[in-house]
C-alpha cells in the first residue's frame, strides 16, 4: 500500500477542514491541565483518589450541561460565535489556576473551564458536519483527530517536564495555545450554520437520515433507534477509556514514585505518536468497513490493552499495552462522530451533537467517581480485570447492533 494512496482520502477537503485541523494541533499543543489534573489534585493539592475521583466527575458533569448549552446556541445563534466564546471563556478560566494555591478555588475554576469547554464542542462538532458530506466525512473528521493527537504528542510531554518546577506554566501555557487556535478560527473560517433555503431544500431527500425534520429533539431523536443503542452502548466505551487519565497516572505513581508524572507525560506522548502515526493507516485499512463495525473491534483492543495492565510492572510494557488500546482510540473517536453525524438532520446538528455526548460523557463523568471508589477499596490493580469485562461487553452488544442494522437493510432490499 503506498503513502500516497493511504492520503487521497485528505487531498479533496474543503479548505476550512485544513484551518480547523491546524487550529485543533496548535490548541492540543497546550493541553497540559487536564491530562494531568488526577496527579495535580493527589500530589499537588495532596487530596486522596476518593476525593480527586469526586472532583473529577465533577468536572466531567460539568462539561454535559454546557454540552446542552452550547449545542442549542449553535443551531440558533451559529457555530462560529459559540465556538470562539466559550472556547476562550474556558481558556480565561485556567489563567487564576496559575497563581493560586487554593485547593478550594482551583477545583472551581476548573469545574467552570470544563462547562465552557463543553458549550463549545457542538459547534465544533456540528460546524466539520456542515462543510462535509457522507463520503468525505470519515477523511475530515480523522484529519481534526490527527491534528489534535499531533499536537497533544507534543504537550503532555512538554508538560511533564514542567509540572515540578514550573507548574504555573502548565495553565498559563494551555490557555494561551487556545487563544492561538481560536484566532485561526476567527480569522479564516467563515460561519457555517445552514440557511432557511438549505434547511427546506432537505425536506426533499428520500431515505436519507440528514433531512431535516420538525419537532423538538426528543420527538426526532426518538425516530432513530439505531442512534439511541449505539449511544448507550457508547456509554461503556466512554467509562473504559476515562481509565486512560484516572486510573492510569495513579498507577504509574503508585509503581514509580515521584517519577510518576514524567512517565505517565511519556506514556500519553506514546499514545499522540501511535495515534500521528496510524491514523492514516488504520483510516485507509478500515474507510470500507461499517462504523459500527469498526467500533466492536475497538472494544476488543480496549479489552487488551487496558486488561493487560493487571500484569505490568516496568515502563515497556506499558508503552506496549498504551499501543494497543491507542489503535482502539482511533476506531472510536473517527467512526461514533462519523455515524452521529450520517444520522443527524441538518436541521438539529448542533442539539444531536450535543445530548448524544451528555449521554456518552455519563461514562467519563462516572468513570473517576467508581473507580477512585473501588480503587479505594480494592487497590489500584484490580480495577483492571473490571475493564476487561465491560469492554468486552460493550464489544459484544456493539456487533449485536451491526447485525441487526444489516438483518434491516437486507429485509428493505427484499
Amino acid at each position: 500500500m503506498k503513502i500516497p494512496k493511504m492520503l487521497n482520502h485528505y487531498t479533496k477537503l474543503p479548505k476550512s477542514i485544513y484551518i480547523l485541523f491546524f487550529a485543533r494541533m496548535v490548541n492540543s499543543m497546550g493541553a497540559f491541565v487536564y491530562p494531568f489534573l488526577t496527579i495535580y489534585l493527589t500530589k499537588t493539592l495532596s487530596l486522596d483518589e476518593g476525593e480527586a475521583g469526586f472532583i473529577v466527575m465533577l468536572a466531567v458533569t460539568a462539561h454535559l450541561p454546557g454540552l446542552l448549552v452550547g449545542g442549542r446556541l449553535a443551531d440558533w445563534l451559529g457555530r462560529k460565535k459559540i465556538l470562539l466564546l466559550f472556547q476562550g471563556l474556558a481558556a480565561i478560566c485556567l489563567i487564576p489556576c496559575a497563581f493560586l494555591n487554593n485547593p478550594f478555588l482551583i477545583p472551581r475554576l476548573l469545574i467552570l473551564s470544563a462547562f465552557f469547554h463543553g458549550a463549545a464542542q457542538p459547534a465544533s462538532t456540528a460546524m466539520t458536519t456542515d462543510l462535509t458530506n457522507p463520503r468525505n466525512r470519515k477523511a475530515a473528521f480523522s484529519l481534526l483527530y490527527l491534528g489534535g493527537n499531533i499536537g497533544f504528542a507534543v504537550g503532555p510531554l512538554i508538560a511533564g517536564f514542567l509540572y515540578n518546577n514550573y507548574l504555573m506554566w502548565i495553565f498559563l501555557g494551555d490557555a494561551g495555545t487556545t487563544f492561538a487556535s481560536l484566532t485561526l478560527v476567527y480569522l479564516f473560517v467563515k460561519e457555517t450554520l445552514p440557511s432557511k433555503e438549505e434547511i427546506e431544500e432537505s425536506f426533499k431527500l428520500e431515505n436519507s437520515y440528514e433531512r431535516a425534520e420538525k419537532g423538538n429533539l426528543w420527538q426526532v431523536l426518538w425516530k432513530r433507534p439505531a442512534l439511541l443503542l449505539f449511544t448507550l452502548i457508547s456509554l461503556i466505551y466512554s467509562f473504559v477509556y476515562s481509565q486512560m487519565s484516572f486510573s492510569i497516572p495513579i498507577q504509574v505513581v503508585d509503581l514509580f514514585g515521584d517519577k510518576g508524572p514524567k512517565i505517565f507525560g511519556v506514556i500519553m506522548t506514546t499514545n499522540a505518536l501511535v495515534v500521528s502515526c496510524l491514523t492514516i493507516i488504520i483510516i485507509s485499512l478500515t474507510h470500507k468497513i461499517k462504523p459500527v463495525l469498526n467500533v466492536a473491534l475497538a472494544g476488543v483492543l480496549y479489552a487488551i490493552g487496558f486488561g493487560m495492565i493487571f500484569f505490568i510492572t516496568g515502563l515497556p510494557w506499558f508503552l506496549f499495552s498504551t499501543v494497543i488500546w491507542s489503535i482502539g482510540e482511533i476506531l472510536v473517536t473517527t467512526n461514533t462522530n462519523v455515524y452521529i453525524a450520517n444520522h443527524t438532520p441538518i436541521s438539529h446538528r448542533g442539539r444531536f451533537n450535543a445530548v448524544i455526548p451528555v449521554v456518552m460523557g455519563a461514562g467519563f463523568a462516572l468513570g473517576p467517581l467508581i473507580s477512585g471508589d473501588y480503587i479505594r477499596e480494592y487497590g489500584i490493580k484490580n480495577v483492571w480485570p473490571m475493564i476487561f469485562f465491560l469492554s468486552l461487553a460493550a464489544t459484544l452488544f456493539m456487533y449485536i447492533l451491526y447485525l441487526s442494522g444489516k438483518k434491516k437493510k437486507n429485509k428493505n432490499i427484499t
